[in-house]
């Protein structure tokens, strides 16, 4: 094929880019009326010039892509990858995630309410606290007020960040669900201290009444639409922030169902902004589990008649070494499709550690796998 510029200012270079971030490249340089080389070059001029860390991308999958870029440019941002210690692959990844994270559709209409991520699956032991703690501490990261709400009974969420669960009797999320709050919610939030979140971080502690709280909006006759009580008690604080991320208790109850409804996607609200994140593992009874959530799921959008939006799976604790079932579990994870997988996160240590810290993820290993998983989620989830 003849060069299309004949003078050498440009050169024609190959390498790799998964087809779904090539796809958003094309469409979104469409809008912007932008030609993809031009596009591109932005993106590995910006990479250059910035430093890191940035944050990685999953680029299994990848496949040819080719593109025009001024002569020496490809040259000069391999001599970079290498000194970052990065693939070329991951390089160029990296760059045009960053021209579309500088370069919004234009065509979007953003909510003015926060995005709202239920972390949700009533099997127990798949890592529900873990990627519900990781996506609010990335997102806080990233300059964005965040409410991260213990809404397990359990705790687990607020043991793990050294927080005090609210005794029985107190004021809490529960008592405001249930129409018996006596006071403002904010003055129950605990603030994170860390340079950084910059204070942007605030959590919602679990309370003991949790346990009784089916039971509790079962029974009580002055609440009307039990679905809509998780919504009625945060939404006073919404407009203080940007997203609001639940752990939710390990449950198929009332609780789960106030949970789905405050996730679907409200008025205005465009696609794939809120919505349900299910955190599986990759043996077949978490698949019995999703199931059971999806089927729980679906009743309450036909009986509602709501949209809601399944956001993606995170395949956790994943270890090849376990074997056929692990891999062949992990395979048909994949092959769903919708909802994607946005993440499949190792069964390592750091986590574990900083659990046993009492520390954040991000504070404790900012630069694990692990937390590199986070932040994809959180940009994915978005």
């Amino acid at each position: 094929m003849a060069s299309p510029y004949p003078d050498g200012d440009r050169e024609k270079v190959t390498s790799k880019l998964p087809a779904a971030l090539r796809q958003e490249l094309k469409i979104r340089t469409a809008e912007h009326g932008i030609d993809i080389q031009d596009a591109v070059t932005e993106g590995i001029d910006a990479w250059r010039t910035e430093d890191g860390p940035h944050s990685t991308v999953d680029t299994s999958g990848a496949e040819s892509f080719s593109t025009w870029l001024p002569a020496g440019l490809y040259d000069r941002f391999k001599a970079d990858c290498s000194a970052r210690g990065v693939s070329y692959t991951q390089g160029l990844a990296q760059s045009v995630r960053r021209w579309l994270e500088t370069h919004p559709s234009p065509g979007r209409q953003f909510h003015t309410g926060p995005q709202r991520k239920i972390v949700c699956n009533q099997k127990g032991g798949v890592g529900k606290t873990a990627v519900a703690a990781g996506i609010a501490q990335a997102y806080a990261e990233d300059g964005k007020r965040v409410l991260l709400v213990d809404y397990d009974p359990q705790g687990h969420l607020s043991e793990q960040l050294g927080i005090a669960q609210i005794p029985p009797g107190q004021d809490s999320l529960v008592a405001h669900m249930c129409a018996e709050g006596r006071a403002d919610l904010r003055a129950l939030l605990v603030t994170f201290e860390d340079d950084r979140f910059g204070k942007r971080l605030q959590i919602l502690p679990a309370c003991f009444d949790g346990f009784l709280l089916d039971a509790k909006i079962a029974t009580n006759t002055r609440i009307r639409r039990r679905e809509a009580t998780l919504e009625r008690a945060l939404e006073p604080l919404e407009t203080d922030f940007d997203v609001v991320v639940i752990d939710c208790p390990p449950s198929l109850g009332i609780a789960m169902d106030a949970a789905i409804y405050y996730g679907r996607r409200r008025e205005g609200e465009p696609e794939g902004v809120s919505g349900v994140i299910v955190p599986v593992l990759a043996e077949d009874s978490s698949a019995t589990a999703y199931a059971m959530l999806t089927e729980q799921i679906e009743s309450l959008k036909e009986d509602l008649d709501l949209d809601l939006d399944y956001l993606g799976l995170v395949v956790n604790l994943y270890d090849s070494r376990r074997g056929f079932v692990a891999t062949s579990s992990l395979q048909q994870w994949k092959s769903l499709g919708d909802p994607p997988v946005l993440a499949v996160i190792g069964d390592l240590k750091e986590q574990r550690e900083a659990v046993r810290m009492g520390r954040p993820l991000l504070v404790y290993s900012p630069h694990c796998d692990q937390a590199e998983a986070m932040r994809r989620i959180a940009r994915a989830a978005s």
